[in-house]
């Protein structure tokens, strides 16, 4: 086997490996919610079908149709996106899990509220880093 055989392998197999873990993922989330998968299907608006295949790994779902899924059983789309391979674990934040755990508000303005939140927090992370340097160039015999 070539060595580009071999990485063609390695990809398909983690691909494959990523959409059994989601799958079985949303059948644990599924299950918990005791909502059968045609039920699910019907309020995720996918075929009862297709949410099985990827409940059993054979398919690996788009980021809309985990959205959507992610809606029907009321969790955050960034829980299955991280769960997915979509997207890197943020760090965990009080803040960020009351956002996300929040019943009251929509999927849509959790994101909202998730975004701003964050660039605050990116922004208070440039001015921190912006203090420091002038500090570090201002300090006796740098010069």
């Amino acid at each position: 086997m070539s060595q580009d055989e071999n990485i063609a392998a390695v990809v398909t197999s983690a691909a494959s490996s990523a959409a059994q873990d989601i799958g079985g993922f949303i059948r644990a989330k599924r299950e918990a919610a005791h909502v059968s998968v045609r039920q699910l299907a019907e309020q995720a608006g996918v075929s009862n079908p297709y949410l099985s295949q990827i409940e059993r790994g054979l398919r690996k779902p788009s980021a809309d149709v985990l959205s959507q899924i992610a809606k029907a059983l009321r969790v955050s789309a960034e829980v299955l996106y991280v769960q997915a391979g979509m997207l890197e674990p943020t760090e965990r934040s009080e803040v960020r899990d009351a956002i996300v755990a929040d019943a009251a508000i929509t999927e849509r303005q959790k994101q909202v509220l998730l975004d701003i939140y964050t660039s605050f927090v990116q922004q208070n992370e440039a001015l921190a880093v912006e203090a420091a340097s002038v500090v570090i160039d201002e300090e006796p015999g740098t010069d």
